[in-house]
């Protein structure tokens, strides 16, 4: 429901719901989402039978995708059936959803690899059926632009609305979706993020913003809406948007090399396509091996820092050591750089009084440990998959009632060979957003860890 509402506060014309024949639950959903009383259309996806339609109308819907297989192989091979057979299902389908109130959007499934005249054929003899809109369908991502926009130069001379349904098997659901669009098709099935089957679909936010700003074409969607419906969309899911997708990747608006911050502080067109508020999203500094001087700079005047020319040489050189290891330095990390390089220090607020963990066969991993917190004195105890994760879970137990601390990574190096090898432990520890990482060093990697955990937990209490 929280997505259905999302895309109508985007301003998505239609929404196609789910497939009401799938089960009772999928039909509570549709049924729910169209009694909600969106501005959108809402559709069900239907195959060309009755009992999928009559499904399809128990649960309140305005209008109905009606997908028929149009391409030899899926007629004959998946069917097992003629074209004028087909034919016929998808005519009878529509005319018996158009009795029944609906409106009918007839989509040919597999059409790129159909006959052209056979699916002119069936679009014009279902126009005639009652049907209100025609879908073409590039099921398995087939189609290539050039292609795609002959294609559309020619159907989109029929006289009913013409939609594009494209897959990204090959890379060319929004290019083929932009080519039909500029071809003539006034519709294009498009999905948050380009989730979808196999490699997904055409993403919203991908043709929205090449319509926008590449072919000056108002898409009259929300564009500051766009970030938010992918973040939720990939929260609901569980589906994550891989860092470099366009438009809503983590990546997209993240700047890290020093020449790209430098000409950023001058012009931020020079690196960035478009105004990352443009969609809802802010502009972020990284600071890694990559990072120079400028980077440096931009980022301690937001902490209100001001350092010498020796001072930032040193926080830059400490920075890249970080970055040759392969992290990013997070906001946090930057400010304890810089306060230790201008020798700003800070009495902890969490202190290791002691630790105790047993660990062995048969025996569950647990930890007690002993620490002060802001000067008061807290004994408590974990139990863990191993006898780190039991000390870190009673260290986290510890300071629960002062602050919550997520951790988030976890990652061990031996330094040094041997069975007394000095180990080294990364963290990446969340307090409400903040994020930080933090080092320990030990021959102990229980004490190592803690120790991690512990310069991290101070940080973010400061």
């Amino acid at each position: 429901m929280l997505i259905a509402h999302k895309l109508d506060a985007l301003g998505v014309n239609i929404i196609e719901a789910g497939s009401a024949i799938t089960s009772k639950g999928e039909r509570e959903a549709i049924r729910a989402v169209a009694n909600e009383g969106l501005n959108a259309e809402i559709c069900s996806y239907c195959r060309v039978r009755n009992e999928d339609i009559d499904l399809a109308l128990e649960c309140d819907v305005d209008s109905i995708h009606l997908v028929v297989p149009v391409s030899d192989l899926h007629i004959k091979s998946k069917l097992k059936k003629d074209r004028e057979t087909v034919k016929q299902m998808a005519l009878d389908a529509t005319e018996y959803a158009k009795d029944h109130g609906l409106i009918v959007e007839l989509s040919g499934e597999d059409a790129s690899r159909a006959d052209l005249d056979f699916l002119r054929s069936l679009y014009s003899e279902g126009i005639e059926a009652g049907a209100d809109r025609v879908v073409f369908c590039d099921t398995v991502g087939l189609l290539v632009p050039e292609k795609t926009y002959e294609i559309f130069k020619e159907l989109s001379t029929l006289s009913k609305p013409i939609a594009i349904h494209c897959h990204n098997d090959y890379g060319f659901a929004t290019a083929n979706t932009i080519s039909a669009l500029r071809a003539g098709a006034s519709e294009a099935h498009v999905t948050i993020n380009g989730i979808g089957e196999r490699s997904g679909n055409a993403s919203l936010e991908e043709v929205v913003m090449s319509l926008e700003n590449l072919y000056d074409y108002s898409s009259n969607i929300k564009l500051d809406e766009i970030y938010t419906a992918s973040r939720l969309v990939s929260r609901l899911t569980g589906i994550p948007v891989a860092p470099n997708k366009a438009i809503v990747g983590g990546n997209a608006f993240t700047h890290e090399a020093g020449i790209h911050v430098h000409g950023l502080i001058a012009d931020t067109s020079t690196y960035e396509p478009m105004k990352p508020e443009t969609i809802g999203r802010q502009r972020k500094i990284v600071l890694g091996k990559h990072a120079g001087k400028s980077s440096v700079i931009l980022a301690l005047k937001e902490l209100g820092l001001d350092v010498s020319d020796e001072q930032l040489n040193e926080i830059v050189a400490r920075i890249k050591e970080l970055g040759d290891k392969g992290k990013h330095v997070t906001d946090a990390d930057l400010e304890i750089i810089a306060e230790t390089v201008l020798n700003i220090t800070c009495e902890p607020k969490v202190k290791l009084e002691e630790l105790t963990v047993v660990s062995g066969n048969m025996v569950t991993p647990t930890a007690s440990i002993k620490i002060k917190v802001n000067g008061v004195e807290i004994v408590e105890a974990g139990v863990g998959d191993g006898p780190v994760d039991a000390a870190i879970a009673a260290l986290r137990k510890g300071i629960a009632g002062v602050a919550d601390i997520r951790l988030e990574e976890y990652h061990v190096d031996a330094i040094t060979g041997g069975t007394d090898a000095l180990v080294e432990v990364w963290v990446k520890l969340n307090r409400d957003g903040k994020v930080i990482t933090a080092r320990g060093a030990r021959t102990d990697i229980i004490m190592a860890s803690v120790e991690a955990v512990l310069e991290g937990i101070n940080r973010l209490m400061k």
